[in-house]
């Protein structure tokens, strides 16, 4: 494992630097260099046994094209 290192208690992907070191899209999830288990739906399975529940978006967030 790298050396990243998670910040704070609620940890979020998209804050921190680790990167992808194997990735599985046709079971949905990738696995980072620090350890933590990414999901498609945006949770994460962190390695400390924490879990980031998914983030995702509703559609009325949506931008719609015309």
């Amino acid at each position: 494992m790298c050396s990243h290192q998670l910040p704070g208690p609620a940890a979020d992907a998209h804050t921190h630097a680790a990167h992808v070191v194997a990735a599985r899209p046709e079971q949905g999830w990738s696995l980072l260099c620090d350890g933590t288990i990414v999901f498609d739906d945006s949770g994460e399975l962190l390695p400390d046994g924490r879990v980031v529940d998914p983030h995702r978006v509703t559609t009325g967030h949506l931008a719609v094209a015309a």
